[in-house]
């Protein structure tokens, strides 16, 4: 019965997602701008997206990114109503942050900008896999269109993680706030902002509350839903489609969970070390090359932080007794409140950015970037 509500749910999705691209013709018409799909050659993507609804991208995880060189002085977004929120770069402008709600299919991201090409840079800030974003197309202005298509950088970085990998609550100042979509933003993460800092491309699999073999407040036993479950899916919750892992080959894949295995003090450590143990051989049966980092922070301590330490230093321990040597270890700092709380005592954006320093000075030297 779940499997054929499930089913029903993913069809009226897609159907209304067709619906609203069959509208392209009048929304040009209407704006006088050209019109440019999202499977146009010119839009580049970073991070996991599906192409099963004809011209457009779905996705769900954050920090998905869409990348365009664009003639003219402005530019219009085109979107599912409910997508969610965006992070917008037009030029070296400032990044400002855009939302469409249930109410929005078009949003302006610039205007009155000078004639010639100008460069956008959107990225998914939420954990979308309640709204279910669609991302439709662009508008540009009457007689324009898209430019040469833009370069990502050579070097590429995986993050697999939870809720701070997420964001949640970064840009809150008060830990006892809960949890909003108006308070999360993955562009603040320590994440998005060691990529930038090393000018590499980030792909990112994370969600809030999931663990590397127990989710949060689930049993000690573990999950049948955690992390490495999931983590062949091009979206979150859906199953039915398989990501393509030659899609992108990283140079280093950093892992941060354990947070919710071990943070209420209730894990089982053979389960938490054998979490570990599986999901490292899974990833290097996927990356034969790539370096693989375990991380720890920065919302643990004592007994839990000790725990997920040693199951980590456990599991390298081991791949270097087999001839594994690229799987390393790096722990950045447990906050103190030194720099403040985000929502539900998550990493503040100061904490996130201190968490950023850390890891990119330790991956500018491991990787010799």
């Amino acid at each position: 019965m779940k499997t054929q509500k499930k089913s029903i749910c993913q069809l009226v999705w897609m159907v209304g997602a067709w619906f609203a691209c069959t509208s392209v013709f009048a929304d040009t018409q209407r704006m006088g701008n050209t019109f440019i799909p999202a499977d146009d050659a010119h839009i580049v993507y970073m991070g996991r997206i599906s192409h099963r609804i004809p011209k457009a991208v779905t996705f769900t995880y954050p920090g998905v990114s869409i990348f365009a060189n664009f003639e003219g002085t402005s530019l219009r977004m085109k979107a599912k109503p409910g997508s969610g929120d965006f992070m917008v770069e037009i030029d070296n402008q400032l990044p400002y942050r855009i939302g469409f709600t249930k109410n929005d299919s078009v949003l302006t991201l610039a205007e009155g900008l000078p004639e010639g090409v100008h460069r956008a840079r959107i990225m998914y800030i939420l954990e979308g896999f309640e709204m279910k974003p669609v991302f439709e197309g662009f508008y540009v202005d009457k007689g324009c269109e898209l430019a040469e298509a833009p370069i990502l950088p050579e070097r590429r970085i995986e993050f697999i993680g939870n809720s701070i990998t997420c964001g949640y609550g970064v840009e809150s100042d008060n830990q006892n706030e809960h949890f909003t979509y108006d308070t999360e933003n993955h562009f603040y993460t320590y994440a998005a902002l060691t990529a930038r800092a090393l000018k590499a491309q980030h792909l990112v699999v994370a969600r809030s509350g999931i663990g590397i073999y127990r989710n949060v407040g689930e049993p000690v036993s573990g999950s049948e839903n955690c992390l490495p479950a999931m983590y062949g899916q091009v979206m979150f919750t859906d199953p039915t489609e398989l990501w393509d892992h030659s899609l992108y080959t990283p140079d280093v894949v950093c892992i941060n969970l354990g947070t919710n295995d071990a943070g209420d003090g209730k894990s089982d450590f053979r389960l938490l070390t054998d979490g570990y143990r599986k999901f490292v051989s899974h990833l290097r049966d996927i990356y034969p090359k790539a370096k693989i980092v375990l991380l720890s922070g920065s919302m643990l301590n004592g007994k839990p932080l000790e725990d997920v330490k040693r199951a980590m230093d456990t599991v390298v321990a081991e791949r270097k007794q087999e001839g594994d040597t690229e799987v390393y270890r790096f722990d950045m700092s447990p906050q103190t409140g030194s720099l403040g709380y985000g929502a539900d005592w998550h990493p503040s954006m100061r904490q996130q950015q201190k968490m950023a320093n850390e890891l990119t000075a330790y991956l500018k030297t491991l990787m010799d970037w």
